[in-house]
């Protein structure tokens, strides 16, 4: 080759060098905003990928997500876009996103706060365009996992009970689990074959299935719940499967003793159930804290349950046990938890998340075994029902069916109450 050729040749391989490091450079550089649109977003776990729906979109001149599980979008307003990232704070969480943007993809982490503030940092990416849970290319030969499941999840040498309800199209799988003091909310996924997959994430916990269908047509497999919370699972078919019997009990160390506390609210005031505020009314008394996704799922459902029963002479008083021993840290939490969701009753620190500590506050019960716990006192001081946990809106008819009860109760009592109160006066 001649010297002309040689020089020529070599200027189109810098050219096309040059083109090839531009459009790297277009894909590795961050953008100032974000694509609008769906996207495939998972947190990197122990376990894998833990997928979920993200959707980008902009409202009046704003940018918002949503989270995408199974039948529930969860919308985050609190979203800054400035110098190539994206951060946002999930709605009644102090959890946060933060992401570089690029031109097709978001690259970062999620924090997640947990007990005595710790910060627990899970890596997260997503990809628009993508709509696949777990698997790019569906199987058609596929197990069935529709129907309700006896399950047993083990940590660290101890089993809890637990229940998972299922209902599949295709590939694609839907669902939750319900423990005795809540349920993992909902679960989306995909069978593939004889494997299974579902995940969860709308801002509180992080939960990843990876299960296996047997030649015995059970299921095994492991959960983990962020980084740091392992199970394995074992699950055989049983459409009479119940949680009953398996659920912790509370209750009053003394039941001729009278139910009482005297805790801060957000303002630091100090407030009492005993209080004219309080008096003679029906009283639902919640146990839980910001950090909870069951306890947003009840608040959820007492928010407009307050605003409809609080002129028929019904209270509600929760009772915050935060993820920080400091008051100010933990009041700014249930700041955020009451403007996010709306709430409007009375939201009292009473203390660390942690059991063991919480228990410690309300000596006048047996103790505290999981969040929410609802205490219903009826006008006269008396405790009439403690109801550990919350089957939320993903477990379907056992939401209905704790509606359906609470609000019975609620009734009856307030009844009560007035046929007590006019023959009094």
């Amino acid at each position: 080759m001649d010297s002309a050729a040689w020089k020529m040749a070599r200027s189109r391989r810098l050219h096309v060098l040059a083109v090839c490091l531009l459009l790297l450079g277009g894909c590795g550089r961050p953008v100032d905003e974000p694509q609008t649109g769906a996207y495939r977003a998972a947190l990197e776990l122990p376990g894998g990928e833990a997928p979920f729906g993200l959707e980008i979109a902009q409202e009046n001149n704003r940018f918002v997500l949503y989270l995408v599980n199974a039948a529930e979008r969860t919308r985050v307003d609190n979203v800054t876009v400035a110098d190539g990232e994206l951060t946002a704070v999930f709605p009644g969480y102090e959890n946060t996103l933060r992401a570089r943007m690029y031109r097709d993809r978001l690259e970062g982490n999620v924090t997640l706060i947990k007990a005595q503030g710790k910060e627990q940092v899970i890596p997260f990416q997503a990809r628009q365009g993508e709509q696949y849970r777990f698997y790019k290319d569906s199987l058609t030969d596929n197990a069935d996992l529709a129907g309700r499941w006896e399950m047993t999840l083990t940590s660290d040498g101890e089993n809890t009970a637990a229940v998972a309800i299922f209902e599949q199209q295709h590939d694609r799988v839907t669902g939750t689990v319900l423990t005795p003091t809540g349920d993992h909310r909902f679960l989306e996924g995909q069978v593939h074959g004889d494997e299974a997959r579902l995940s969860t994430f709308a801002g509180g916990l992080a939960y990843l299935y990876k299960l296996n269908v047997n030649p015995d047509g059970e299921l095994e497999g492991d959960v983990w719940q962020g980084l740091a919370s392992h199970s394995t699972v074992k699950a055989r078919r049983n459409e009479n499967a119940t949680l009953e019997g398996n659920e912790p009990t509370t209750e009053l160390t003394d039941a001729t003793s009278k139910f009482d506390f005297t805790f801060r609210d957000v303002d630091g005031n100090e407030v009492s159930l005993s209080d004219a505020k309080f008096r003679d009314k029906v009283v639902v008394v919640t146990l839980g804290g910001s950090w909870c996704p069951n306890c947003h799922d009840e608040a959820a459902f007492l928010v407009p349950f307050y605003e409809e029963y609080r002129r028929k002479g019904v209270e509600i008083i929760a009772l915050m046990f935060e993820r920080h021993g400091e008051f100010e840290r933990a009041a700014q939490a249930v700041r955020g938890y009451r403007k996010d969701l709306g709430i409007q009753f009375t939201t009292l620190i009473a203390g660390v998340s942690e059991t063991e500590e919480a228990s410690k506050a309300l000596p006048t019960l047996t103790g505290i075994y999981g969040y929410p716990t609802t205490i219903i006192v009826d006008r006269s001081g008396t405790v009439r029902d403690i109801h550990v946990g919350f089957s939320g809106p993903a477990t379907g008819r056992h939401y209905e069916e704790y509606v359906a009860e609470f609000r019975a109760l609620i009734d009856q009592l307030l009844a009560e109450s007035g046929s007590a109160s006019a023959t009094s006066g």
